[in-house]
């Protein structure tokens, strides 16, 4: 995999606002955001796309998962609802290519999503 922003963002080679971290996962607000809150969880070890994923990555997947979940619950907007999405490769709307989970919330967000 190429070095991405991300690796640098991970790195602490370029800034980012950080939101959260642990051992395994980091997150940073989005600098386009797509709605009021607009967190990126992202695997410190480096995975291009959700293509990429093999068996042994599942729980590093779950992790992602559910970071984001315990995130969206301290900010108090759990309940509320929020999404989460997952981009995969160009037609998918990813634009770097380390596998990041969005996490968005702060409106209605409405369904298709375009």
């Amino acid at each position: 995999m190429s070095d991405t922003i991300f690796s640098k963002i991970i790195r602490r080679e370029i800034p980012a606002d950080i939101v959260y971290e642990d051992d395994e996962v980091l997150a940073f607000r989005d600098l386009n955001p797509q709605a009021p809150v607009h967190v990126l969880f992202i695997p410190k070890r480096p995975l291009a796309t959700l293509n990429d994923a093999v068996a042994g990555d599942a729980e590093l997947l779950g992790k992602l998962l559910l970071a984001a979940a315990s995130y969206a619950k301290s900010e108090g907007f759990a309940e509320q609802g929020y999404r989460t999405v997952i981009n995969c490769n160009e037609d998918g709307g990813q634009t770097v290519f380390h596998l990041h989970v969005h996490l968005l919330a702060g409106r209605r967000l409405h369904w298709p999503p375009g």
